[in-house]
């Protein structure tokens, strides 16, 4: 995977009764000016997958617009999220927060629809352009690992993916693909 060095960090199982450590992945270091790039508003192309970890490849296609608000002098910023398509509509949020101390960022995802926030995701970008980020979680009861990168494309362009991984992260299932085109 490129981007991500070696190593890794832990971070406690996810769900009630997991006493055991999940491994996740070590990611490069962050600054606090890494999303400085995205400020702005976005037209948002997104594919989502109807049935994750099902081996069914059913795609839904959305469209709309992501408008990202800098905050606390780029340590931190907030992401809306407003996409329509056939299957309905997702409107969601992401707060990022940076940690000076350990060099990397939260995404602190919440669908409005659930009302709750996800689990957050740690990690940072190599060289400015390769976001990599991951957390532990469980899907349908199954403990999972969570992969979230971001591509910078060029300064009107950037690509987002998602993927869970059932063994580990010897395999994953992209997931969510968001392509960003910067609006005037």
């Amino acid at each position: 995977m490129a981007g991500v060095a070696a190593g890794a960090e832990s971070a406690p199982a996810p769900g009630p009764g997991h006493d055991t450590t999940v491994v996740l992945p070590r990611t490069p270091a962050g600054t606090p000016h890494d999303f400085d790039f995205e400020h702005g508003r976005w037209h948002t192309s997104l594919r989502k997958l109807m049935q994750p970890m099902s081996g069914q490849q059913q795609w839904a296609d959305y469209s709309g617009t992501s408008t990202i608000h800098p905050l606390l002098g780029g340590r931190a910023n907030l992401v809306e999220l407003e996409v329509a398509g056939p299957q309905g509509r997702i409107e969601g949020v992401s707060l990022r927060l940076f940690d000076t101390q350990r060099q990397r960022w939260t995404l602190n995802y919440s669908n409005v629809a659930g009302g709750t926030l996800e689990l957050p995701m740690s990690g940072g970008f190599a060289g400015g352009a390769h976001g990599v980020f991951y957390s532990a979680d469980t899907f349908k009861g199954r403990p999972i690992l969570v992969r979230f990168v971001i591509d910078v494309l060029d300064p009107d362009h950037c690509r987002f993916e998602q993927a869970f991984s059932a063994d580990g992260g010897a395999s994953w299932e992209i997931n969510w693909i968001a392509s960003d085109t910067r609006m005037p």
